[in-house]
Order: C-alpha cells, then sequence, then structure tokens
C-alpha cells in the first residue's frame, strides 16, 4: 500500500470515530430506523437524477447496500438507541475487520495466515470479555446487535470488493439507493408511519440543530468522503490489507465520547476493547517477505448465490 493510501486510510478512520457523536446527535431527535433511512435518502434522490449507474453486476451492488447500508446502521442505530454507549459502539462495530477477512477466506478464497487465526482467535477472546462485562453491569443485547451490525459492515466489504468498479465514488454513490425504500418501510411498520417525518418537521429550531448537523456529517463526511475512499481503497488492495484501519476508528470514538460525552468505559471494557484492537492489529496486518509465517487452506466453499 502506498503512503498516500495509507493517509486515505487514516483519514477514513478519523472521520467515522466522529461520525458516532453525530449519529448519537441525531438518534436524540429522530427514531433509529426512519434515521437510517433519512440519512440515504437524502443522498439517493440526487444519485438516481444525476449520477450514472457503475457497470457492475447488480448481485453485488446489492450486497453491498444491503450490507454495508442496510444491516449494519440499522443494528448499530438500534442498539445506539437502547442503551449501547457511544465510544463502545465504535470499538464493538470493529469486529467487522475479522469478519471480514473469514468472509474473503470463504468466498473469495483469499488465504489466511496463521498469524491472521492467532489474530482473530485474540480478538474474540476480547469480544467475550467485553460481553460478560456488559452482562455483568446493564444489558447484553445492545452489544449482540453491534455485532450483528459489524457483520453486516463485513458483508458489505464483500461486495464492494466484488463489484470491482473502476469507479468507486459511483459504486458508493448507488450503494445508497439501496437502503431508503426498506427502511422507510420497516420504520413505518416499527415506529409508525408518521413518527419520523413528526420528528423531522419539527427538528427546524435551535433545539433540533444538533440533530440536523449531525445528519449533514454523516451525509456529507462520513458517507460520501468516507465511504467514497474506503470504496476505492477496498477496490484496489485485498480485503485483508484495508479492514485493518478500521481500527483507528474505536480510538478516536471512545476518545471523542469522552471528551464530548463524558462517557467512561469500565475497566473491564477497555481491557477486553484493548485485546481486540491488540488482536486485529496482530493479526490483520501482513507480516514482512521475511516472516515465513506459513498458510492454512480454508475448505473450498460452494459460490454463494446472491
Amino acid at each position: 500500500m502506498t503512503n498516500r493510501d495509507r493517509l486515505l486510510g487514516i483519514t477514513v478512520a478519523l472521520l467515522w470515530g466522529l461520525n458516532f457523536l453525530a449519529i448519537r446527535a441525531g438518534l436524540d431527535r429522530f427514531p433509529p430506523f426512519f434515521f437510517v433511512a433519512l440519512r440515504f435518502l437524502v443522498i439517493a434522490v440526487p444519485v438516481v437524477l444525476f449520477v450514472p449507474r457503475p457497470n457492475v453486476p447488480l448481485r453485488w451492488l446489492l450486497l453491498y447496500g444491503t450490507g454495508f447500508g442496510v444491516l449494519q446502521f440499522t443494528f448499530l442505530f438500534w442498539a445506539m438507541s437502547t442503551g449501547m454507549p457511544t465510544g463502545l459502539a465504535s470499538l464493538v462495530l470493529q469486529a467487522s475487520a475479522p469478519m471480514t477477512v473469514l468472509l474473503g477466506a470463504l468466498f473469495l478464497h483469499e488465504r489466511v495466515s496463521r498469524r491472521q487465526v492467532v489474530g482473530i482467535v485474540v480478538a474474540v477472546g476480547g469480544m467475550v470479555a467485553i460481553g460478560w462485562d456488559r452482562f455483568a453491569h446493564a444489558s447484553l443485547l445492545p452489544l449482540l446487535l453491534t455485532l450483528c451490525g459489524a457483520f453486516g459492515w463485513a458483508l458489505g466489504n464483500i461486495g464492494s470488493k466484488q463489484a470491482r468498479t473502476d469507479s468507486p465514488m459511483r459504486l458508493m454513490l448507488w450503494m445508497t439507493v439501496v437502503p431508503p425504500l426498506p427502511m422507510l418501510a420497516l420504520s413505518a411498520a416499527i415506529e409508525g408511519p408518521t413518527a419520523g417525518w413528526s420528528a423531522l418537521g419539527s427538528s427546524f429550531d435551535a433545539d433540533g440543530l444538533p440533530a440536523l448537523a449531525g445528519l449533514v456529517y454523516i451525509v456529507v463526511l462520513g458517507t460520501i468522503v468516507g465511504s467514497g475512499l474506503w470504496t476505492g481503497l477496498m477496490s484496489r488492495y485485498p480485503a485483508s490489507t484495508v479492514a485493518p484501519f478500521s481500527l483507528l476508528v474505536p480510538v478516536v470514538g471512545i476518545a471523542a465520547s469522552w471528551l464530548v460525552l463524558g462517557e467512561q468505559p469500565t475497566v473491564a471494557a477497555l481491557c477486553g476493547g484493548v485485546v481486540v484492537v491488540g488482536g486485529c492489529l496482530y493479526g490483520l496486518t501482513r507480516p514482512r517477505a521475511t516472516d515465513p509465517t506459513p498458510t492454512v487452506s480454508l475448505p473450498t466453499p460452494v459460490p454463494a448465490r446472491v
């Protein structure tokens, strides 16, 4: 990876880490499922009107939009609206990194080194520690929902990689066309047909400005800029090379949540987080060329039909 692309990966991590503060501001005003639909709807409308559709197979575009857009943010916003701390959410969502590597091995036949297997096992141990701490001090449901969101992100990574586009920005923009309709339908069925629109209509005042500012940040910096850069990196490098940059997101997210929101995670949760990040950092980065680490060939799976 070039130094320029490393800087781009760090930039994405910074944008996405601060994105959790914007999500919290929005969820304080909007119902979670409607907020998912809204964040993509404001992009999807001009995209359909003015941006040509990328020349990629429809199944990979749908997988990208369903995984990255629908599943990731449905479960993440749901988790944060039911008590998942903002900083801890930014950490647990990074379980997408080892999930991406495993899915890449199973469905893309990317080889997994023993070093990566060890790192994944260590990261899973850290997640177990965080889950135990949540079970002891709070509800476990928000943690499980966030892990489901991480799995959605991993699926989206596979979809964006398999699209093999030479126009990653157009692919990312058209990904936003997938979530709005199913999320509006889900919001109407669960939150009520008018709940989200009423919240939006009453947000154009002083009390609603933080939520609207959060929406603008999520749309412009979190989605268009951050996801556009991420999609470009995923199209140029193996999933196992790009995924580790997401490990910087919780560093930014936890620090920002502590400084802005006053969140103080427990010692056990922080220790578990260090184990997760350490395991992923060890296992998901490529060893030096002189490192004779052998690889493990996983059984060849039946190709998935999407």
